[in-house]
């Protein structure tokens, strides 16, 4: 990279700006590529969940999405590791009896495989500090999945709708990042994302 950029202090005038273009280019597409390839080959889990403030006035209506996973109990995780606020953590779900993936642990590093048991990543929320299983009863997680863009004017509806009616399906890759891939009501799937 250092290469590169010495090579576009030394280019000329419009060739510097032609490769600074294209280095943007190939940033945006790199990032896209990213959250495409999480769409396109990631593991789905079903989540269940509970919307909340429906609108920002710059970018349109959203949900925001709290899951059953957002709040975990130490004691109920069959592994667990001491955790900080603001740490990456990746937990380890499998589905349920009802079909809704629950959090089975919480560790500070990425766990070996384990089919049918995917793992996501996310971070400890600010004042979620636990030091030790027996002396914290609940570690707050955020994943990357508690904003839903939808249509103008639909978010509202989408609040209104009891919790245990809405559910997420995200795909999640490997390394624990995931992304929306449907948003069901009642079953239904309301709205999905283009796999690009």
């Amino acid at each position: 990279m250092t290469a590169l950029l010495e090579r576009l202090r030394a280019a000329p005038g419009w060739s510097r700006y032609a490769l600074a273009a294209l280095l943007q280019l190939a940033a945006v597409g790199a990032m896209v590529a990213g959250q495409a390839a999480i769409l396109r080959h990631g593991v789905d889990v079903t989540l269940a969940t509970a919307p909340v403030d429906p609108r920002d006035f710059l970018r349109g209506d959203y949900v925001v999405l709290r899951y059953a996973i957002s709040t975990l109990d130490p004691a109920k995780l069959e592994t667990f590791e001491p955790v900080a606020a603001g740490d990456t953590v990746y937990v380890r779900l499998a589905p349920g009896a009802d079909g809704l993936h629950e959090a089975r642990g919480l560790t500070r590093s990425l766990p070996p495989p384990d089919p049918g048991r995917p793992v996501l990543r996310g971070r400890v929320g600010r004042w979620s500090s636990c030091p030790a299983r027996e002396t914290c009863k609940s570690v707050a997680v955020e994943y990357g999945l508690e904003s839903y863009f939808v249509p103008e004017g639909e978010g509202r509806a989408i609040e209104r709708t009891p919790m245990a009616r809405v559910r997420v399906v995200a795909a999640v890759a490997a390394d624990g990042r995931a992304r929306i891939r449907r948003l069901l009501i009642d079953g239904k799937m309301v709205y999905e994302e283009p796999p690009f």
